[in-house]
């Protein structure tokens, strides 16, 4: 059977430019097996292009809003085009942290402690009111984040009070909630989760050592700015507890065919604090240092997963 996998990659979100890189790389793959690639950014001509090509198969490779947040996958749906990755509800309710974390939560499996704070709560009750409550549920340090950007953008560690009210300010740049969470002082651990049909399986996990001290857009995206290990370098019941909590968060979150589990190994268990319906695939990204160190390449990976959609 014929198959023409269209990439989409770009889009206009804040992370446009991982996204072009990803998509590239994991498009070059596929043809370097053998598959015809068209790479489509998001545009007007979309639609035509997806409905003038026969038996189409999408990899959506758009970072940040529109690509993980359901909205593309949806439109998907509707045009009744078959896609690699998540489907539109699961990837929403994975984009957004306030509701990710809480689903994971609620499913027994570690988290952090959460508030989500929408900006206009914020501005009416003003922030002095809301700051001692806040110290006192959650203590500091705290990690203030957007409920929904990727990249790790708009993300600030907050070591006491003074540093609340702008870390919320850089926060809301991003979107109308944002989640303050206790921080987690340990080991960052990303684990790539692959189902190719007979259930999800953890990769090895790669464990993420940023010469700044915290993962930003920066470390994730400047090359020699992060050491990553892989597989992470922990004893071995650890390593059985990172792999298992990874399938447990995909499975909780209702993900298919690809994700990723960014988590923290604190006091030697993994709490999960994000998971990623589209990981990145650049060259300082996650998910392919994964895929290497499981012995597997980028290409034969997702002509599998692409060949298992055509089914």
């Amino acid at each position: 059977m014929h198959m023409t996998v269209i990439v989409i990659d770009g889009g206009l979100s804040h992370e446009r430019d991982v996204s072009l890189r990803s998509g590239r790389r994991v498009a070059q793959a596929l043809r370097e097996v053998g598959m015809e690639v068209i790479e489509a950014d998001v545009s007007g001509e979309l639609v035509q292009l997806l409905r003038a090509t026969p038996d189409p198969i999408v990899v959506p490779m758009l970072h940040g809003g529109l690509g993980e947040d359901g909205a593309l996958r949806e439109v998907l749906d509707l045009l009744d085009v078959r896609y690699v990755g998540a489907s539109g509800a699961a990837s929403r309710l994975t984009f957004d942290k306030s509701i990710a974390t809480s689903v994971i939560r609620a499913a027994g499996l570690a988290t952090p402690k959460q508030i989500a704070l929408p900006h206009d709560i914020f501005r009416e009750l003003g922030a002095p009111a809301l700051m001692e409550g806040i110290g006192e549920q959650l203590g500091y340090p705290l990690m203030v984040k957007p409920s929904r950007s990727g990249s790790a953008l708009g993300v600030t560690k907050v070591n006491d009070a003074t540093e609340l009210p702008s870390a919320l300010v850089a926060a809301y740049a991003y979107g109308p909630v944002a989640v303050i969470e206790s921080y987690l002082d340990g080991i960052e651990i990303a684990v790539t989760v692959l189902d190719e049909g007979d259930g999800p399986v953890a990769l090895p996990p790669v464990e993420i050592l940023p010469e700044s001290g915290i993962y930003d857009y920066e470390s994730r995206y400047t090359a020699g700015a992060t050491r990553f290990i892989t597989p992470a370098e922990l004893p071995t019941g650890v390593l059985e507890q990172v792999a298992e909590l990874a399938v447990a968060a995909h499975r909780t979150l209702g993900l298919r065919h690809i994700s990723r589990m960014d988590m923290i190994v604190t006091e030697g268990r993994p709490v999960f604090f994000e998971g990623n319906v589209a990981p990145g695939m650049t060259e300082t990204s996650l998910a392919p240092l994964a895929i290497e160190a499981a012995g597997r390449e980028v290409g034969e990976v997702f002509a599998k997963l692409v060949a298992l959609v055509g089914r």
